[in-house]
Order: C-alpha cells, then sequence, then structure tokens
C-alpha cells in the first residue's frame, strides 16, 4: 500500500521553520503560567478559564486550541517525512495510529485521577497510583531501551487493572471528555487520515474543517453525541493549522504568505462571528465560535511571528522558549507530576502565593522554573516520543 508515485504532495520545505517551534514554544510556556494561576483569587478576569455559562473566552481559553492548531500545523511537515523516508503509506498509517493511541492513554489515565475513583477499593491514595503512572509513563515512552518500554507496558496495565471507581468500588475506568490530551489524540488520529486520504489537498482539508463544524451544528439541532461533536470541534482546529501551513509554504508562494496568513485569520473570524449569532463562544462547550475564533487568533500570530523570525530574523529571544517545543510532552506532564507529588506529601503553596499579583508573579516564575528544568531533562535526553 505505497503512496502512487503520479500522487503528489505538497512541496514543503526540508530545513525546521524556526517560527513554528517559537509558537509552540511560547504556548507551553504560557500554559504553564495560567496553569498555575488557575484557582488563584485577585486576579484579573481574563487571565482565569471562563465558566460553562459565560459566553466568551480568556487567556487561559486559547491555550488548548493552540495546542491543537500547533499539532496541525507539524501534520503536513511530519506526514510528508514519514512519507519519503519511511516507504509506504501503511508504515505512515501505523505511526499515526500508535502516536495517537499513545495519547489517548495517557488522557484517559489523566482524566480519571480527576474524579470517581475508589481509593479504599484500590488500596493506594489516586495520588500513588498517578505518580506511578507518569513514571510507567517515561518507562514506556521515554530514553530507555526496549526492555524498559515492556516494563513501563506492564505498570500500565496493571495500574489499569488496579483501578476502582464508584461508591461500592466495583466500576473501573470511564473515557468521560478523554482528557487533554485524549482529545488531542483524537483530532491529530482523524485530521492524520484526511490529510493522508486527501494526499495534503487544500480544499480537501477545508471541506473537512467545515464538515466538523456542520457535525457540531447537527449534534446540537439532534441532540447527538456531546463528547463526538466536541472531538469535531477539536479536530477543526487541528485541520486549520494544517491548512495555515500549506498556505505559507506549500509550493512557490514565498511573496504571498504574510497576505495568505492574514486573509486566513480573517476568514476564520469572520466564519466565527457569522457562527456566533447561534452558539456561544464556550471553552467548555466546544462550540464553533471559540473554535474558530482561536484558530484566527493563531492563524495572525503564527503570521506575526513568521514576519518577526523568518523575514525580520530576530531569533535570539526563542531561547527562553525553545525548550519546551522541544519536549512538548515532558513540558505538559511535569508540573501535573510535581502537583500531584504534592498531593500525595500532603504539602501546597503558601496561600500568600494564591493571591493577586503575588500569584502572577509566582506563576511567571513557576513557568521559568519549569523551563529551566526541561532545559536539564533535554541535555540528559529525558524525553518522551511517542
Amino acid at each position: 500500500m505505497n503512496l502512487p508515485m503520479s500522487v503528489a504532495l505538497p512541496v514543503l520545505p526540508r530545513q525546521r521553520i524556526i517560527a513554528i517551534d517559537a509558537m509552540r514554544g511560547l504556548t507551553f510556556v504560557v500554559m504553564l503560567f495560567v496553569n498555575c494561576l488557575a484557582g488563584a483569587d485577585g486576579v484579573p478576569y481574563g487571565l482565569q478559564h471562563f465558566a460553562a455559562n459565560v459566553d466568551g473566552m480568556s487567556l487561559a481559553d486559547v491555550v488548548f486550541p493552540a495546542f491543537l492548531f500547533v499539532v496541525g500545523m507539524s501534520i503536513p511537515f511530519s506526514l510528508n517525512h514519514r512519507l519519503a523516508v519511511e516507504g509506504g503509506m501503511r508504515q505512515t498509517v501505523w505511526q499515526v495510529l500508535t502516536r495517537a493511541f499513545g495519547l489517548i492513554v495517557i488522557g484517559l489515565f489523566m482524566v480519571n485521577t480527576e474524579e470517581g475513583y475508589n481509593e479504599a477499593a484500590m488500596g493506594m491514595s489516586i495520588s500513588l497510583w498517578a505518580l506511578c503512572f507518569y513514571a510507567a509513563v517515561l518507562m514506556a515512552w521515554g530514553p530507555g531501551g526496549r526492555w524498559l518500554r515492556v516494563a513501563g507496558a506492564l505498570v500500565i496495565v496493571a495500574l489499569a487493572l488496579v483501578y476502582r471507581s464508584g461508591a461500592d468500588g466495583q466500576g473501573w475506568m470511564a473515557t468521560a471528555w478523554w482528557g487533554i490530551l485524549g482529545c488531542i489524540g483524537w483530532a491529530y488520529l482523524v485530521a492524520s487520515l484526511v490529510y493522508l486520504g486527501g494526499r495534503g489537498r487544500l480544499a480537501l482539508l477545508a471541506l473537512a474543517t467545515a464538515a466538523c463544524v456542520a457535525w457540531f451544528m447537527v449534534s446540537a439541532a439532534c441532540g447527538g453525541n456531546g463528547v463526538i461533536a466536541m472531538h469535531a470541534t477539536h479536530t477543526s482546529i487541528v485541520l486549520c493549522g494544517a491548512i495555515c501551513v500549506l498556505l505559507f509554504f506549500d509550493g512557490g508562494r514565498a511573496g504571498r504568505r504574510l497576505p495568505a496568513g492574514l486573509a486566513l485569520a480573517v476568514l476564520l473570524a469572520l466564519a466565527a462571528w457569522l457562527l456566533h449569532r447561534f452558539y456561544p463562544i464556550s471553552k467548555i462547550g466546544a462550540t464553533p465560535p471559540w473554535a474558530l475564533y482561536c484558530a484566527a487568533l493563531c492563524s495572525a500570530l503564527f503570521t506575526l511571528l513568521y514576519w518577526l523570525i523568518e523575514l525580520r530574523g530576530v531569533t535570539r529571544w526563542t531561547a527562553l522558549v525553545q525548550p519546551a517545543a522541544a519536549n512538548p510532552l515532558v513540558t505538559y506532564l511535569l508540573p501535573v507530576a510535581l502537583v500531584t507529588l504534592m498531593h500525595y506529601l500532603h504539602w501546597q503553596w503558601w496561600p500568600v502565593l494564591m493571591h493577586g499579583g503575588a500569584a502572577i508573579a509566582f506563576s511567571l516564575l513557576f513557568a521559568a522554573v519549569m523551563v529551566a528544568l526541561v532545559t536539564v531533562l533535554n541535555q540528559y535526553n529525558i524525553k518522551l516520543k511517542l
């Protein structure tokens, strides 16, 4: 099942695009900041996650869709490379499936640490269970050899068997909303298969984006499965990221890249404005206006970064966010594991650090410290590769 020679894939640059890395790194640094700030009081409203009943979005509500958008930006580059290097569609699809599976599994385990668990029936605290899981993830997808990966997989299976939920302890893990990484995994899977099936054609990606929005609308009108509708919305953001990359880099569009990026941002914002007449802007509800407004912001931001970094050559500052961009999964999981360890030890941040300006300053410091730790881990090649 090899790709026919007569089918042309998008022609993309072979060198690494610093602007994409910078956008990925910025997204993770902002994530570290807003996640640390979550739960603090006396801070600007626009820095906190908006409740489900609020028609609007904050800085915190843009971070997750920025993840999705950057995932979409990486799809054309990574899949084109795999098709060229690995030698065939079958192997590429297998790699997509295994990567998506890893993200979905990690997300599933993480979402089951949030609620529903029965620690008495498990015979261990949920914090200890989660810490064991994060250690197993490092073993299974970290830098170790084959036998360490096998051991990590076996630990994950054992933890799944140990897990109990419900008041009587007879329940098991629930998919719920799959967690952040699970949502990314599902969206990555669908968007990658669309890209491969359509051979990277821009028109088909745009049509698939519209189909995702239509799925949400039909589901909302007919009382369909809300989780599937949510995944459709998330997939639309990933597809927008792929479209953005193709507009910038497919073929000889060097002189039209900035106008194309801005045009995409305006088009997405216009679509979001029209849909806002029927649906609220809601991250919790995963509504199309929220998704498309966020995709428009991401398109505009990338256009700015491309102009600043690739055209103007202002690159020194990217060293501040490059460690997070180079090791995204560790950057995401490291603070989660740290907070889990604190819960296990019954530690908590000093209350003064969770109020007002002190909370903002502490969150900035926390983000800087996490990036510094990731930098050290990168030096020792401690990375997670799905």
